[in-house]
């Protein structure tokens, strides 16, 4: 028998997703998920350069998109 442990972040994907469309130019969604140098990059840079934001949509909808401490985003 197994025992292990799996953990998630308390943020949730869908939250993530939405800020990341409306507001990835800002990096709301970096704020949201606690990476709050990354936030004021994309603050800075425009979503660096809307490369970034396009990126981290196409990261959210698959799944690999992690919080400030590599945790998963919920679903």
């Amino acid at each position: 028998m197994a025992f292990y442990v799996t953990y998630t972040s308390d943020k949730k994907r869908i939250v993530a997703f939405l800020l990341c469309v409306f507001g990835g130019f800002l990096g709301l969604h970096q704020f949201y998920v606690g990476k709050l140098f990354m936030g004021l990059i994309y603050l800075i840079t425009g979503g660096i350069f809307g490369i970034g934001w396009i990126i981290d949509i196409i990261r959210i909808v698959a799944g690999s998109f992690r919080d400030n401490v590599g945790a998963p985003l919920r679903q």
